[in-house]
């Protein structure tokens, strides 16, 4: 695959006369820094709004100023980035097994510092890190008030839950277990493409906006490179912006 591969799957999705939901997440923000500015510089090139997942316990006072009336939303990213699941286990800030009472003490909490921090421009979406989170605590979400979740891959009844919309991310440009640079170019537009192709084919929910998940804090130059080409592509694509402020209306 490559992008001329991208291009011609939008056109097919033009001339079936649909349109892609699609929304921006970037994880693990606290302060601003050069990476952050960039992530800015780029969201407003591609007029596609990002929404900044925060990290309560490590938030510094100057990131809401940066981010007011900038094209950046902010949302929840647990509570300290701190791994809690066992030696054998993959990590997990809030996996099975955790006291209810200490997990619902951090969330409560980290939610008081956002809404302190950004008050009304939070969106009231939920990112666990590491993309995992004990089902046992989505009822603590949504006492909270919390609306939406999101993880990694398409959204599965494994966090089905009333009152909590789950709206995930799909695609990661980054290799993670490899080099830690941009993922090969072949393999990401595969996946883009076959994922698209399926949704406009009926055979995945299109009611999902399309995710693409980002993380400003790692980015070389390559992976830089990368977004800006994919968010150009989707920018001028049969897209429409979606964003978790969209939740509160529900």
């Amino acid at each position: 695959m490559n992008w001329q591969a991208l291009e011609l799957e939008f056109d097919a999705w033009r001339a079936a006369d649909l349109t892609l939901p699609f929304w921006w997440r970037d994880d693990d923000a606290v302060t601003v820094t050069p990476a952050l500015q960039q992530l800015l510089e780029l969201s407003e090139r591609v007029e596609i709004p990002v929404h900044v997942a925060v990290i309560p316990d490590d938030l510094q006072p100057e990131l809401a100023p940066f981010m007011a009336g900038a094209s950046m939303i902010p949302i929840a990213h647990g509570f300290a980035h701190k791994n809690h699941a066992d030696a054998q286990s993959k990590k997990c800030e809030y996996p099975e097994g955790r006291s209810f009472e200490a997990v619902q003490k951090e969330l409560l909490s980290g939610h008081k510092t956002l809404m302190d921090a950004f008050g009304e421009s939070l969106a009231p979406m939920f990112v666990p890190p590491w993309n995992r989170f004990g089902t046992d605590f989505l009822s603590i979400l949504q006492d909270i008030g919390y609306k939406g979740f999101s993880t990694f891959t398409p959204r599965s009844q494994k966090y089905a839950a009333e009152g909590l919309e789950q709206v995930n991310t799909h695609v990661d440009p980054i290799d993670w277990r490899g080099a830690r640079s941009v993922a090969a170019l072949e393999a990401i537009l595969d996946h883009t493409v076959r994922s698209l192709q399926d949704r406009r084919l009926g055979k995945t929910d299109n009611t999902e906006p399309f995710g693409f998940l980002t993380h400003h804090l790692v980015h070389d130059p390559a992976i830089w490179a990368f977004c800006t080409q994919f968010l150009t592509a989707f920018a001028n694509g049969p897209t429409q912006n979606w964003t978790a402020l969209d939740l509160k209306k529900g």
